[in-house]
């Protein structure tokens, strides 16, 4: 599975306010899987959206050749062995069902949110390489914008996907 593909099944955030949507078969389908944020208070929604949010996670951090204590701290910290476990779980019906709580998959929306901006603004190139780079800006005074990430937890990664949106266009 591609990370496109991983991510398009991962968390999605709701459409901006106003959006109009033709009324199309196709578009009335679509409409109802993204017309709103998925309910993470829900525990069939967070069990729905882990699988594939995992999937969506170890691919980005496969492209950005981060370190497992990186992933780890990127996912806040988890213990090595759960982070294995959620890596190596076989999807299917034998294995027990995974159920990320809501930081975790927050988390992974906003780094999934970082990594298709940095495609969108960058190249695939750079945009792999940019998030482990030392960066001299105001913001990251030096660190990368990755360890940045771990060190402030969930609010850094919403300021580097603010930046990042800022940077190309966005709000």
């Amino acid at each position: 599975m591609t990370i496109a593909a991983a991510a398009a099944t991962a968390v999605m955030p709701s459409p901006a306010a106003g959006a109009i949507y033709e009324p199309s078969s196709e578009a009335a389908h679509w409409t109802r899987f993204f017309d709103r944020a998925p309910d993470l208070t829900s525990p069939a929604e967070r069990t729905r959206l882990s699988r594939s949010a995992i999937r969506a996670f170890v691919n980005i951090a496969e492209k950005w050749q981060i370190n497992e204590l990186q992933a780890r701290g990127l996912l806040g910290g988890v213990a090595s062995s759960t982070y294995h476990a959620w890596k190596t779980r076989p999807a299917g019906k034998r294995s027990p069902a995974l159920r990320l709580d809501q930081d975790t998959l927050m988390r992974i929306s906003l780094l999934i949110g970082i990594y298709k901006a940095l495609h969108i603004y960058f190249d695939d190139k750079w945009s792999d390489r940019w998030p482990v780079l030392g960066n001299r800006g105001p913001m990251f005074q030096g660190q990368s914008p990755v360890e940045y990430m771990i060190q402030q937890g969930q609010p850094g990664m919403v300021q580097v996907r603010r930046m990042l949106d800022s940077w190309r266009g966005g709000s």
